[in-house]
């Protein structure tokens, strides 16, 4: 069965309380008959709909073909956390990529969170940026790797807004009694996703670009121009971005080879009113240092909103819910029995390092995935670098392309039960506490 719709029904978006809290708009018409374009997004989650703002923005003809509809894949349906940097320490990228260039990367995530500030400050208030991640963890060791981390952002890049918290503050704070201690990163935040990716829509067509739903893409050919083929109609586009991540098909087997799709899962329970403040102390999001990891926070009328229990498999399992709430119970013991109102699960794409693959894929064919859970930001900046890349200005796109994200094992056809037996080991690694 097509991945696109092993999950999903086209365009109906899943039964979340994002979905419930938000205003959709009607479906927009799919893609019928031929038309031309000087770009053509395939995608239109946070990336692809960054692109094509900042694209329309700079004059350019530009055309957004998604399956289902905006919004409708793991920029719709994500933890919402806007967090700091990359999946992989800042000191890591600068044993491995020397210090100018971590330099470099650092800069571009910070101005990747302040571009989420800005846009929902100016265009998309309903979003509700708030302040302030929480990270925890579970023993001394973690404790003395992300104080160090802390103290690097700071001595290296002047990046002050972290709190280290010991394990009464950290108690105080998360009322969880696992955790021995924890940070508090208040240059980081949290949004409602959905909500943010229907703005960047909005924002979108305001700008100019033409975005299609229900047109998924069966067939792209390289060339100048490229073509690009939908059940009812194509576009002949002289530069293509394919921002479909997690939810995209192997169009391209580069993409393919290093872009693994995952599933995750969240729940929401009841409005818990006062007792929110027995589980968060105040509006951050938390997530913690399980590799397998676990990330929550309160909606704006005070469900919790429990991330985690991520699945390898194509399909959902059969039940999402018995092993989700077990990990949201046994973090707080407290929410035992609390009424769970919405069930939800998504796909996100990853990769062997857990670093974005930023890539060009044919002289006028890019492509950004793999953000590995880091996407709320990184996607949209990944977005606005590839239109300054399709405009003639590639220097930021060629520092998130040295990346250079290595291929998995085997390619597309065995990457799914490779990464399978890894994370089962990685996930005994969490249970037993290692």
């Amino acid at each position: 069965m097509n991945p696109l719709y092993r999950n999903d029904r086209a365009g109906e978006m899943p039964q979340s309380w994002y979905t419930a809290s938000s205003d959709l708009p009607p479906l927009r018409p799919a893609l019928t008959g031929d038309t031309t374009a000087d770009v053509c997004v395939i995608g239109a989650g946070y990336t692809g709909l960054s692109a094509a703002w900042h694209l329309a923005q700079k004059g350019l003809d530009v055309v957004v073909l998604d399956a289902h509809r905006a919004g409708f894949g793991a920029s719709g349906r994500n933890g919402g956390q806007v967090g700091s940097g990359y999946n992989a320490s800042q000191q890591i990228l600068a044993r491995k990529l020397g210090k100018d260039q971590a330099a470099a990367l650092w800069a571009l995530a910070e101005e990747a969170k302040e571009d989420v500030r800005q846009t929902c400050a100016n265009h998309v208030p309903e979003a509700r940026y708030r302040p302030g991640v929480a990270h925890g963890f579970y023993s001394a060791s973690e404790a003395r790797d992300y104080n160090a981390d802390a103290d690097y952002l700071a001595q290296h890049y002047g990046y002050d807004q972290i709190e280290k918290l010991d394990p009464d503050a950290m108690r105080d704070l998360v009322k969880s009694p696992l955790y021995r201690g924890g940070i508090l990163d208040l240059g980081a935040g949290h949004i409602h996703p959905l909500r943010y990716a229907l703005g960047l829509a909005r924002l979108a067509e305001g700008a100019g670009a033409r975005l299609f739903d229900l047109s998924e893409v069966t067939e792209m050919t390289a060339g100048d121009p490229a073509t690009i083929r939908t059940a009812k109609g194509q576009v002949k586009a002289r530069h293509v971005i394919m921002a479909g991540n997690g939810y995209m098909p192997n169009l391209n087997r580069a993409v393919a080879a290093k872009v693994m799709p995952i599933n995750s899962f969240i729940c929401a329970t009841e409005p818990l009113g006062d007792r929110a403040r027995d589980v968060l102390a105040r509006d951050i999001a938390v997530a913690d240092s399980k590799f397998v990891v676990n990330y929550y926070r309160m909606s704006e009328d005070n469900r919790f909103l429990f991330g985690g229990r991520e699945s390898y498999s194509l399909g959902y399992p059969s039940d999402i819910s018995t092993a989700l709430i077990q990990r949201m119970t046994n973090l707080f013991p407290q929410l035992k029995g609390v009424k769970i109102d919405y069930v939800w699960g998504g796909t996100l794409g990853i990769t062997m390092t857990r670093l974005p693959a930023i890539q060009k894929v044919a002289p006028n064919i890019l492509s950004g995935a793999g953000f590995s859970g880091h996407g709320v930001a990184l996607s949209g900046l990944a977005g606005k670098v590839m239109a300054e890349a399709v405009a003639g200005q590639t220097g930021r796109f060629d520092t998130l392309s040295g990346l250079k994200v290595p291929n998995f094992p085997g390619g597309p056809a065995f990457r799914a039960p490779l990464l399978t037996l890894a994370m089962t080991w990685y996930a005994l690694r969490d249970r037993l506490g290692i």
